[in-house]
This record gives structure tokens, C-alpha cells and sequence, in this order.
């Protein structure tokens, strides 16, 4: 009986020590404390994160003040990453391109501030949907020589609203001091138009850029520029057609010097639809071989070396039929008819830009014969055409 109540006591006594280091009393005793996680590295989002109708061309960039970057991504979904810079000291990245529209992108990197502690970075941008993209096209192509009365056309394929928006998208360099200026003609072809041209005529030997940095521009009614275009030409010789038609005589100057004086027939007085234009006119084409027809005189026929001066129908070019005609008298629909050999020769040496300055008729040239008519507008008012 007392060995049993022995281990009874033992017993009891193993559980009271047992209970009491399971108790654990004091101060300490009330566990460890959980430590805050450090705060995001701050980072600078330009434009600001989460952004809307960013426009393509805007400065897109991402930077921490104290810290660095690193792994730096801004991807539109299911595309390749934007084009990108990390400064030399790492502190800031910048987008190289220009944005899509109308697109979704998303920042992904790691922000490392000074005490090591990093951030992951987060938050997108999305660029502008336009209503409309219009596309604009420019008359002189890279590379190409032209005449010193060339104009600078651009022609867009929609309405441009907000022209002066426009034109500060437009440039033109030159390689010596030329004065000039921007002019908004009336809308043609289904779109909106703006020339520019020299105060005279241009310089020969002038090298020529003309950029339209049009890539995200606002062109007002929900209208964008759908991309940028430009190009690099350069002004050749001077040649200048002197078309005195009471002379009935053609003229050429090539830089000062007269190197042909030609037979020539133009446009018939008595009937103000086939007399020939007064005025400068600009030679945009030329053909070997072209058609010419009208239903109102009733003619159908194929002219040889035919040059473009106008729109309306006028052309340089070689007529045996009005043989007879050539310097003696005016009997032509309004075209500038000479021999073939003539024609030819002429032909041989026109470029496009070339000035055809015609004199002696009452009807002057004008906006109703076409789309190049830019020198028959006084300097004052072309100037005050422009948008800006």
C-alpha cells in the first residue's frame, strides 16, 4: 500500500511540473512580435501609372530618385516589349519609340532602393483611340531633282480639322536661307491639303528636307496622324519657259541662258475654253505618247512628247496638224503645240517643278484649272493662308 501511494504522489508531482512549464508565465511570455514589411521604393511613372489616351509620341519613361532599376519591360499583351534605354547610373528608363494606338501596356521590372529593399514595378499605360487615322502623302519623293517652281505639297486622305495642329507638325530645311511659307488650299481628292512654296523661285543647287512629323498628332474630330513621311531633294537647274502666245513663239531659259526659240500655237481667243491660261504655270508630268480626248470638241487622238503644265488640260507638246499654224497663229484647244522635233527636244529636258510662264491672253490661271496654281496667289496672301 505505501509503495502504491508512493507512485501516486510521483505522478501527481511530474504533472504539476509538467503544467507548469506549459503555463508560462511573465513578461516574456507573450510571444515574438512580427516585424513591418518595408515600404515600396518610390518610382516616378511618366506619364503617371495607370494613364489614359496617351498620345504615341509622348515621352514615356520610369524612374527611381534613390535607388535602381532593373529588368525593365513595358509590353503591350501578347507583343514584344518596347524599345528602351537604363541610364548610365540606373536611376531611370526611357521608351526609345513610339507607342501603338490604341493599346494596352504593362510595366514589369524590380525598383531597388539604397537600404536594398526592392519593389516590383507595376501599373500600365494606354495610348489613344483614334476615331479616324488619316494618312498624308507627299508630291516629291526621296532623292528626286526637280524645277525651281516646285512646289511642297502634302495631301491628306481625310478632312484635317484642326490645321494649325497640322502645320506645326511640318518642317522644311533648306541649304541656304530660303524664304517661305505654308498655305491650306481647298480640300481635294476626298482630303485635306497644304503647299508649301518659295517667296521666288528656288535656288538652284538648293538641298531640300521636309519632315511631317505627324505620328500622334491631334488633328482635330477624332482624327490622328496615322505616321510620319518625309523626304530629301534637291533643286536642279533653272529652266524657264518664256509662252508669250502674241510672239507665237516658245522661249527657253536654262540658268539665264536662252538655248531654244521655237515655232509655237496656242490656245484659240475666240472661244474662252481653248485659250491658254496667263500666268506661271508648273510642269507635274510628261508622257511619249498621250491620249487626248474631249467629248464637248469631238476629238480623240494619241499627241507625242506631251508635257503637263496644268490640270486643265494643258499640255506641251508635238502637233504636225497645226504645222502650218506654228508661228503664225493661235489655233490649239489651249495646248502649246510645236513640231515634233521640237516637242522632242523640249521633252528631253523637263522636269517636274519646271516654270511655264505663259503671257498675253484675259483668262488667267487659277484654282478652277487644277491643282498646282500655287504662283498665280500674291505673296501676302499665300502667307495669310497658312494656319499659323
Amino acid at each position: 500500500m505505501r509503495t502504491t501511494q508512493r507512485v501516486c504522489w510521483l505522478v501527481a508531482a511530474a504533472v504539476l511540473v509538467l503544467a507548469s512549464a506549459c503555463s508560462g508565465g511573465g513578461p516574456d511570455s507573450a510571444g515574438a512580435q512580427t516585424t513591418p514589411a518595408p515600404p515600396p521604393v518610390p518610382v516616378v511613372y511618366a506619364p503617371t501609372a495607370n494613364a489614359t489616351d496617351v498620345a504615341p509620341k509622348t515621352p514615356v519613361s520610369v524612374s527611381v530618385p534613390n535607388g535602381r532599376l532593373s529588368g525593365v519591360a513595358l509590353t503591350p499583351a501578347g507583343g514584344t516589349a518596347v524599345g528602351g534605354a537604363l541610364s548610365p547610373d540606373g536611376t531611370r528608363w526611357t521608351a526609345s519609340g513610339p507607342l501603338a494606338y490604341a493599346t494596352t501596356y504593362t510595366w514589369s521590372g524590380t525598383a531597388t532602393a539604397a537600404d536594398g529593399h526592392s519593389s516590383p514595378l507595376a501599373g500600365t499605360l494606354r495610348t489613344v483611340a483614334p476615331r479616324q487615322q488619316l494618312e498624308a502623302t507627299l508630291n516629291i519623293g526621296d532623292g528626286r531633282t526637280v524645277g525651281v517652281a516646285a512646289p511642297i505639297a502634302i495631301q491628306f486622305d481625310g478632312h484635317v480639322a484642326d490645321r494649325a495642329a497640322a502645320e506645326r507638325a511640318l518642317k522644311v530645311e533648306t541649304s541656304q536661307p530660303t524664304e517661305g511659307s505654308w498655305a491650306w488650299l481647298p480640300d481635294q481628292d476626298g482630303g485635306s491639303r497644304v503647299h508649301w512654296r518659295p517667296k521666288e523661285y528656288w535656288e538652284p543647287g538648293t538641298k531640300v528636307t521636309v519632315t511631317a512629323d505627324l505620328l500622334g498628332v491631334d488633328l482635330g474630330g477624332g482624327a490622328f496622324g496615322h505616321e510620319d513621311v518625309s523626304s530629301h531633294f534637291t533643286i536642279g537647274r533653272s529652266q524657264i519657259v518664256k509662252a508669250d502666245v502674241n510672239s507665237f513663239r516658245m522661249v527657253v531659259l536654262r540658268d539665264g541662258k536662252q538655248v531654244m526659240d521655237v515655232p509655237a500655237s496656242y490656245g484659240i481667243d475666240a472661244d474662252p475654253n481653248r485659250t491658254t491660261r496667263s500666268g506661271v504655270h508648273v510642269v507635274t508630268e510628261k508622257f511619249t505618247d498621250k491620249r487626248m480626248v474631249s467629248r464637248q470638241y469631238d476629238y480623240d487622238v494619241v499627241e507625242q512628247w506631251a508635257v503637263r503644265m496644268s490640270n486643265n488640260g494643258e499640255f506641251i507638246h508635238a502637233n504636225p496638224k497645226s504645222a502650218a499654224a506654228q508661228g503664225s497663229s493661235n489655233v490649239t484647244h489651249g495646248c502649246v503645240n510645236l513640231s515634233i522635233g521640237d516637242a522632242k527636244a523640249y521633252y528631253d529636258t523637263a522636269l517636274y517643278g519646271d516654270p511655264v510662264e505663259v503671257t498675253g491672253t484675259p483668262i488667267q490661271l487659277s484654282a478652277r484649272d487644277g491643282d498646282v496654281y500655287d504662283w498665280t496667289v500674291p505673296w501676302s496672301t499665300w502667307k495669310a493662308q497658312s494656319a499659323l
